[in-house]
């Protein structure tokens, strides 16, 4: 669906939906709590919809309901192969994949989109050698055998999902596990939800610097009801519209207390000299001075689409560094950030690992792709604010795999005179 985006300034107020990745995380510890609990989300994406999917496939005790997800307690079925439709989402993918091995489940997951093109060798490497068997065909992995204790080692710069997977994981299977992370680690913050998301359910485990030593057996307990916290990475578009507003954009829902990386966005508009207020759980954002910036965006990796196409309107040179990872999400999105913009009438440059903006005041606008990336749509959003011309992008509707109801809000905000 082709959409056409109005160019100029906006202000207003958005309430904005339920933590993707947090959603995740609160689904997967409450089906595998015995006794009946209730995750509240506000808009549920495709994303959300395709972990809670798997999990009922997997232990037939998910149902969606209208404000988020009843769960009950999980009825685990060994018999039969098990399709596990997986869609886009490579959190979905990451983190089941190896607890369907704790149960020794057979299963068959379905991928679409990039999705089969998205790094999973290292960790399936190292759950077949911890007794699973894993065969990759096209868009299909077949899975099967059963997932022992012991010692496990994942390097950390690859995806943060791997090690989440294990913490999910290791602590339902028998004996003293240890969780091993080699060399840097990239995405912290996500490793800090989950280790959130356990602690509120109640596993326990011994940290020391990288590695996690980890009792086996444990029960998951998570509340009875909770309440998904507001998304700070689909915040990071109505932030950066706030910026340059007179009037400002207001936040609502959001925690600054929260582990989300995308909260930086806040620090980084502070820094290069937007204005920034807190009342409670809502957050302001209006326009002042703001100077160009260079920064490493290893915490905020899925706010660079967004933060590119805001940079292309503020006028001198500004890096974004630590990209690299960039090149697999739903698209190449160090190409088709680039891309995009430059269509745009940006000045914008990268390579392998950073993106280079020679900021300006004004560009083209015009007819754009946005690769059928969510985030790409957003920062086609956000880079029609420095628009001459409207920009027209294609395939609009692939904002719902993590944010449903972003075109309604983003037309609830009024255009700046």
């Amino acid at each position: 669906m082709e959409k056409v985006i109005k160019k100029g300034k906006r202000c207003g107020e958005v309430i904005l939906p339920s933590s993707k990745s947090a959603a995740h995380r609160a689904l997967i510890c409450a089906a595998l709590t015995k006794g009946e609990n209730k995750v509240v989300v506000k808009g549920i994406s495709k994303d959300i919809l395709a972990t809670a999917s798997c999990l009922n496939a997997l232990f037939n005790n998910v149902k969606e309901v209208e404000d988020g997800f009843l769960v009950s307690s999980p009825v685990i079925n060994t018999e039969n192969t098990v399709e596990l439709f997986c869609n886009e989402s490579g959190t979905t993918l990451r983190i089941m994949l190896p607890l369907v091995g704790v149960f020794g489940i057979k299963a068959v997951f379905c991928l679409e989109g990039r999705l089969q093109e998205r790094p999973i060798d290292d960790l399936a490497s190292l759950l077949v050698l911890h007794g699973m068997s894993i065969i990759k065909e096209g868009n299909k992995i077949k899975v099967g055998g059963k997932l022992l204790g012991g010692e496990y080692q994942i390097k950390g710069d690859i995806s943060s999902q791997y090690i989440s997977a294990l913490l999910f994981s290791l602590p339902l299977i028998e004996g003293e596990n240890t969780l091993k992370i080699i060399g840097d680690i990239k995405s912290k913050s996500y490793i800090e939800m989950t280790k959130e998301a356990l602690s509120l359910s109640g596993i326990d485990y011994k940290q020391k610097e990288n590695v996690y030593k980890i009792n086996g057996k444990c029960d998951y307990s998570f509340p009875a009801v909770f309440s998904v916290e507001a998304d700070w990475s689909a915040a990071s578009a109505f932030a950066f519209m706030g910026a340059v507003s007179k009037s400002g954009v207001t936040l609502k829902g959001l925690s600054l207390k929260s582990s989300q990386g995308d909260k930086k966005i806040i620090d980084i508009l502070e820094n290069m000299g937007a204005i920034v207020s807190a009342e409670d759980n809502d957050i302001t954002i209006k326009s002042g001075k703001l100077a160009p910036v260079k920064l490493n965006a290893d915490e905020i990796i899925d706010a660079v689409p967004t933060l590119a196409a805001f940079l292309s309107g503020v006028k001198g040179k500004s890096e974004i560094t630590g990209c690299k990872r960039l090149k697999y999400k739903e698209s190449n999105r160090l190409f088709s950030t680039t891309s995009m913009l430059e269509n745009l009438g940006a000045d914008i440059t990268s390579t392998e690992d950073t993106i280079f903006i020679n900021g300006k005041e004004e560009i083209t606008g015009g007819k754009t792709t946005v690769f059928s990336d969510h985030r790409i749509a957003f920062a086609a959003a956000v880079a029609a604010l420095f628009s001459k011309e409207d920009v027209l992008i294609d395939d609009a509707e692939c904002v719902k795999k993590s944010y449903v109801d972003f075109w309604k809000d983003f037309e609830s905000l009024k255009v700046e005179k």
